[in-house]
């Protein structure tokens, strides 16, 4: 059997194993072994087994996982994220749509410190859908808009998804991160330019809440005022080269903890619950990452990539035609695995193509962003709206027609970046 069939085989049984909801950072593992075992002889598939696993777990440079994911989890448990909401609230709250205007902006503010979609919805699911239920708010709306804001984190940085996808490719993480800002604030104009529409056409969806004295607004500030700080720490060091993106994760989380054990926000209980959660976590993006590598060590060896690329690139299409279709890909594979594994496993295949195509790599990531921003809340598997209707109890149903108004800014953003592509390299090239 030749090598590229025996490759074809192994990825079709990894997608069987996917169905069958074994662990996946497992699965890519063990068709990996057994691919690379089968090609090269189990000695060698043993000794790849052994030296994959330990690179990564000993990778200094993936210390960056713990270290973000740690930030996000101590202000999540901290309470940050529902004081920029009612900082948000107290300035936008009383205008029509004003709550879930404020949630967009809560979510944007908190995603500086925070790289989690599931985290980001779970928080806001708990703060801001209650309080809009208190107004009277449609709950498609309310459970929509905070559904939607989760995705933010998957290209405002600091990102985990383009942490993964930089280590993938060989690219620059602070690079990505600042092409990440731009594209991720505009979407989040976008969507409270949506929200404003939808209450202008139907003003029952939404009513108005009570209106804050400008004391109370001012006495908010200095709430938004310390994430921004923490926020341009972070990637102003990363920007000026102060410290490195795993140096700006430790410093960052240790700012994350200083603010919130001056303000005595963060009991030692809900510290160390930050830290489990974030071990867990990062233990499973780490598995996902060692079974990859295992996995894209056999695929490798198929030749699947380097003929993939030349097939793609041989395609009688244009090019960007044939990286449309890549994004379909991406799309269609993510409905039935998490995104972010299919990201994993599809990256290696599809980003040699891309680079012989002739588009920019951190272009790409950033385009990429945007499609998986879509994938994490369509059907079927959409955790941001899973993680929104097990907090809320809300159907499944009302939450995808609330989602559905937000995929235009999505899609509209996705398309400017063909359009535009120094929307995402812009402050790269200024930076670097």
């Amino acid at each position: 059997m030749s090598e590229i069939m025996t490759g074809i085989i192994g990825l079709t049984v990894l997608l069987l194993f996917f169905a069958t909801g074994i662990e996946l950072g497992f699965a890519m593992a063990l068709v990996g072994f057994v691919g690379f075992g089968y090609l090269n002889g189990f000695p060698s598939a043993m000794s790849l087994l052994s030296r994959d696993v330990f690179e990564v777990i000993t990778n200094y440079g993936y210390t960056v996982f713990p270290l973000f994911i740690l930030m996000g989890q101590i202000g999540f448990n901290a309470g940050i994220a529902t004081r920029l909401y009612n900082a948000a609230n107290k300035f936008i709250g009383h205008i029509p749509g004003g709550l879930a205007m404020a949630t967009v902006i809560g979510a944007t503010g908190f995603k500086t410190i925070c790289g989690s979609s599931a985290a980001t919805s779970a928080t806001f699911a708990g703060v801001a859908i209650p309080e809009m239920d208190r107004y009277g708010y449609d709950k498609k709306l309310s459970s929509g808009v905070v559904a939607t804001v989760g995705t933010l984190g998957v290209i405002i940085p600091p990102s985990v998804t383009l942490i993964i996808f930089g280590i993938i490719t060989e690219q620059s993480i602070g690079q990505l991160f600042l092409a990440g800002i731009i594209p991720g604030l505009i979407i989040a104009l976008l969507f409270i330019g949506i929200i404003y529409g939808w209450v202008k056409i139907n003003p029952a969806i939404a009513r108005t809440s009570q209106k804050s004295t400008w004391k109370e607004r001012i006495r908010s500030l200095p709430e938004v005022f310390w994430v921004l700080m923490v926020f341009l720490l972070v990637i102003g060091g990363i920007m000026r080269g102060f410290f490195t993106p795993t140096e700006a994760g430790a410093v960052g989380t240790f700012a994350v903890l200083l603010l919130a054990s001056v303000k005595r926000d963060l009991t030692f209980k809900n510290y160390l619950k930050s830290v489990q959660e974030g071990l867990r976590t990062a233990i499973m993006i780490l598995m996902l990452i060692a079974g990859s590598t295992i996995l894209g060590h056999f695929i490798a060896i198929t030749n699947i990539p380097q003929q993939t690329a030349e097939w793609i690139v041989s395609l009688p299409l244009n090019r960007y035609l044939i990286l449309i279709l890549i994004f379909l890909v991406y799309e269609v594979g993510g409905s039935f695995i998490d995104d972010l594994t299919f990201m994993i496993l599809a990256t290696p295949i599809f980003f040699p193509a891309v680079l012989k195509l002739g588009f920019n790599p951190i272009w790409f990531g950033i385009t990429l962003g945007v499609v998986l921003m879509i994938g994490v809340v369509i059907p079927p598997v959409a955790i941001c709206v899973f993680v929104v209707k097990n907090i809320t109890k809300i159907p499944l149903g009302t939450i995808y027609k609330g989602v559905a108004p937000f995929l235009i800014a999505l899609v509209f953003i996705w398309g400017l970046l063909f359009l535009i592509p120094q929307m995402a390299l812009w402050l790269p090239s200024l930076f670097y």
